[in-house]
């Protein structure tokens, strides 16, 4: 097959997203493939595919992967190569952790693994820490604390500081562990005094104080799970876990909790797995120790761990300094006729009527028109729930609960619906979401003036004139100022509490204030 064909299959394969990069993840849980597009600041998860092959299984009594589990892994990761081929994926990074690091016939499979065409690196537990607190560095810019990421074989501890990762410990407290200081407990009590015990010697090495009062950051699926259950507990009208952010005592009451119930319990439970409910009262365990342990400020859930850890390690300093929530929204609205550039125009045109005030930024207002501008690519009659399920539930990356509740309102006035939802209004104050409603309102003036194009932006100007709102036009555009364009400035004005008027200036004088031609006076 020809490249360019290679490529148009892939391109067509993913709505227009070209797969760039693979990585492979060789746990002692699962075994996973996620292929990445995108901006890789902030990717796009192409294809997400596990196998849960469970090959540390028998790490602590036999000291070997398990024979069962080794020809499931393999079948797995046969698939993966022979899919990256087809697809046309060459940047391929496959990793294993601890399973593989600490058995005795770990070095046997590796050879196997190159057998079919693939080239593992077995990480050491210093470098899976790090690479999880890369992870967390990019997720949220200029984290410091600590971050903990459990695995099924290993709980990995690394200190964080201003986005850098400093001593890292990697200790034998994995989710597939943790069963054997029940069992040897008389309960879940004396389980995490035997935890607390273990987490003391383990990480002994670190400074006094490691992480106190500082955030304590959670990588690894069954913390991930863990946190879409104190989310269900609480009601919460988000759905994603990446983010959260819940305080130490509050972390304790969940912990607590969790541990109390059983496997079956939690099985029922929408987006919790088998897998995830038969560890994570264990997992509940290990928290409260933890928290004992390091006396963090708050916890925090990160999506982000040892895979995006990998990505972020390879970019330049200035893809590393670059916004991820504007990376990551402008690939998605360029997909969707906005790309960042109309965005830029469209909020240079609206910023002296609707500017970032006490509450947003000139970041969150640009992002906020790039979804709203993308938004009109969605047919009406399922727009608004649509574009508005995009501010609150997709994985945008270092924005807060109040921010998506803002992006959300400039999404829903731009489509003139002024009531919000319950899950809006629960997320941000009313102050907050009157600024973003403007932003919103601000854009469907500007956009429907002159149906987005460059020119109606640059013969127009949107300005505040000792307290009027005023919309200026060249003499060659004043047509432009139609019925539509009247309701909207009218809707835009009555939000500011201003009068509004219009103003005809000769062409070439819109940027000076020369005597206006004509004017139309204030409704």
């Amino acid at each position: 097959m020809s490249y360019a064909k290679r490529r148009a299959d892939r391109d067509g394969a993913f709505s227009g997203n070209v797969p760039e990069r693979a990585i492979i993840d060789i746990g002692s849980n699962t075994v996973r493939l996620v292929v990445y597009g995108g901006s890789m600041r902030a990717p796009t998860t192409l294809l997400n595919e596990k196998v849960t092959a469970r090959l540390g299984r028998d790490i602590a009594t036999t000291g070997t992967l398990a024979g069962e589990a080794v020809e499931l892994a393999k079948r797995g990761l046969k698939r993966f190569a022979l899919l990256l081929d087809d697809l046309g994926v060459d940047d391929i990074e496959t990793v294993a952790t601890a399973a593989v690091r600490d058995a005795n016939n770990g070095p046997e499979f590796v050879e196997n693994l190159r057998a079919i065409g693939l080239d593992p690196r077995v990480l050491s537990g210093e470098e899976e820490a790090c690479l999880s607190a890369r992870g967390v560095a990019g997720a949220f810019p200029g984290a410091s604390g600590v971050v903990a990421d459990l695995g099924g074989g290993s709980l990995e501890l690394v200190e964080i500081e201003d986005g850098e990762p400093g001593r890292a410990i990697s200790l034998p407290l994995g989710t597939l562990r943790l069963p054997e200081f029940r069992e040897a407990a008389s309960g879940r009590k004396a389980m995490r005094k035997a935890l607390e015990k273990a987490l003391g010697k383990g990480a002994g090495e670190f400074r006094e104080g490691l992480g106190k009062g500082r955030p304590l950051y959670l990588v690894g699926g069954t913390w991930r799970s863990m946190a879409v259950y104190a989310m269900q507990e609480a009601g919460h009208p988000l759905s994603d876990p990446h983010g959260l952010a819940i305080g130490a005592d509050r972390g304790i009451k969940l912990a607590k909790a969790l541990a109390a119930e059983t496997p079956e319990s939690l099985q029922g439970r929408d987006r919790i797995s088998a897998m995830r409910a038969e560890k994570m009262p264990d997992a509940a365990v290990l928290l409260q120790a933890l928290v004992s342990h390091i006396a963090p400020s708050g916890l925090v859930c990160s999506s982000w761990g040892l895979r995006e850890g990998l990505l972020y390690d390879r970019l330049s300093p200035h893809m590393k300094a670059q916004d991820p929530l504007l990376a990551g929204i402008g690939v998605f609205a360029s997909q969707r006729g906005a790309p960042p550039t109309l965005a830029a125009r469209i909020a240079g045109w609206t910023v002296d009527a609707a500017p970032p005030r006490k509450h947003g930024d000139e970041r969150l207002r640009l992002a906020a028109t790039m979804l709203a501008l993308a938004s009109m690519q969605i047919e009406p009659n399922i727009r608004h729930p649509q574009a508005v399920a995009w501010a609150l539930h997709k994985r945008w990356i270092a924005i807060t609960d109040r921010e998506r509740a803002m992006l959300a309102a400039a999404i829903a006035a731009n489509g003139n619906h002024l009531d919000l939802p319950e899950s809006v209004t629960e997320l941000a104050d009313a102050e907050a979401l009157e600024e973003a409603i403007c932003w919103g309102l601000a854009v469907r003036l500007a956009r429907r003036l002159g149906a987005k194009s460059r020119r109606s932006l640059q013969v127009s100007r949107l300005i505040v004139r000792e307290g009027t709102l005023v919309l200026r036009l060249e003499e060659s555009h004043e047509a432009l100022f139609g019925i539509p364009t009247e309701k909207d400035i009218r809707l835009l004005a009555d939000r500011l509490g201003m009068d509004w008027t219009v103003e005809t200036v000769a062409n070439g004088k819109l940027h000076t204030e020369p005597e206006m031609i004509e004017g139309v006076p204030a409704k």
